[in-house]
């Protein structure tokens, strides 16, 4: 049986790595079939993810990083969660959170974002920065959890690879893969 997926645009305008949700990992149609993207750079000859020890949310590359909105569409809702962790540590709770909406129905989450700049009802056009990536709710280090689904079932998350290479032709090599520090 196949899982139905659908493409969005990227979630950061760097290099990032994502660890996916397997079916049946997570229930809850947010979770599901998701994915949790961290941005990584070239450090030393080695991707990483965080310069120095990783105790401190500034030492993360993805601490801060623009959050790009997944598709032209409205922010169905908003939930902020005003509470940061240290790496390594959870504090249960909701995420701070971005719900969108596509027109043909389908929805996003964007979950552990902080600094939100839209509301709901907001349009929203595709690449457009919406928020900054955090470390909130059920979270250990700062990433970005993306989830999608349309009506109750859950969709296999696919991040469109030309809009990634579109960004890295802007950006530059240097840049995209290194923050501009290799």
């Amino acid at each position: 049986m196949n899982i139905p997926e659908v493409v969005k645009h990227p979630v950061f305008q760097h290099i990032f790595q994502s660890i996916e949700h397997p079916e049946e990992q997570y229930q809850h149609i947010g979770d599901a079939l998701g994915r949790d993207c961290m941005i990584t750079r070239f450090k030393d000859g080695w991707m990483r993810m965080y310069d120095g020890d990783g105790t401190r949310n500034e030492d993360w590359y993805t601490w801060g990083a623009d959050v790009l909105a997944p598709f032209d569409g409205v922010v169905k809702s908003v939930y902020i969660n005003p509470i940061s962790n240290s790496p390594g540590t959870l504090i249960p709770g909701k995420a701070s959170s971005i719900v969108f909406a596509r027109e043909d129905g389908v929805l996003v989450t964007y979950a552990h974002v902080m600094d939100i700049r839209v509301t709901e009802g907001d349009m929203v056009t595709v690449g457009q920065v919406v928020a900054k990536a955090g470390n909130n709710g059920y979270s250990r280090h700062p990433h970005i959890q993306v989830g999608a689904w349309i009506g109750e079932t859950p969709l296999q998350v696919r991040f469109d690879l030309q809009a990634m290479g579109n960004q890295m032709k802007a950006l530059g090599e240097r840049h995209y893969l290194c923050g501009g520090e290799c």
